[in-house]
């Protein structure tokens, strides 16, 4: 189906016959915090140029997700940024008072935030009980309305305000973020 034109629901999906446990688990808490959301399902979403087509749809900003690790693999975070950016290791570490960071081994996202990479998204914080991941954000995603990102699975999309990710989501799973000054490449 083309994206640009499959339908968008408001909220969690009416059949639930094929959806996996963890993204019902996700529909689950942002419907019990009343956080709205828009939704879209579409094939496996792998990248963030794939992506760009249904933040069209959902009328959302671009929203790059990395998950990295300092190098001795003791500290991992997960940095938000606007898809149009370079990821930019030197800059992050610097503001962050960090010698380096990397991407983090596969084996911890599934780990900590009950993720797959081609997934991995804020609202996979829901699962890290145990804190082992910071949130890091860059300050240009406040500016943005609305966030776009996965239920915790790359084959729907959502749309939620900004607002709620911050004032609501991020509360209940008890995970705040750093705010990193905006992340500046050329």
């Amino acid at each position: 189906m083309d994206i640009l034109h499959a339908p968008v629901y408001e909220g969690r999906p009416t059949d639930t016959a094929n959806r996996l446990e963890k993204e019902l688990r996700t529909y689950d808490l942002l419907d019990s915090l009343d956080i709205e959301y828009l939704r879209m399902d579409h094939d496996a979403l792998p990248t963030i140029e794939a992506c760009q087509d249904v933040d069209t749809r959902l009328n959302t900003h671009v929203c790059k997700n990395l998950f990295l690790c300092n190098t001795q693999k003791t500290n991992f975070y997960l940095l938000m940024m606007p898809g149009e950016k370079k990821f930019q290791t030197k800059i992050v570490s610097k503001q962050l008072g960090i010698a380096r960071l990397s991407f983090a081994p596969e084996e911890y996202l599934e780990q900590f935030l009950g993720l797959t990479p081609g997934s991995v998204t804020v609202l996979g914080l829901m699962n890290d009980k145990e804190h082992h991941v910071q949130l890091l954000i860059d300050e240009d995603l406040l500016k943005e309305e609305y966030i776009g990102c996965h239920p915790c699975i790359n084959t729907s999309s959502l749309r939620i305000a900004t607002k709620d990710l911050i004032g609501k989501f991020l509360p209940a799973v008890q995970h705040t973020p750093v705010f990193l000054s905006p992340i500046i490449t050329k």
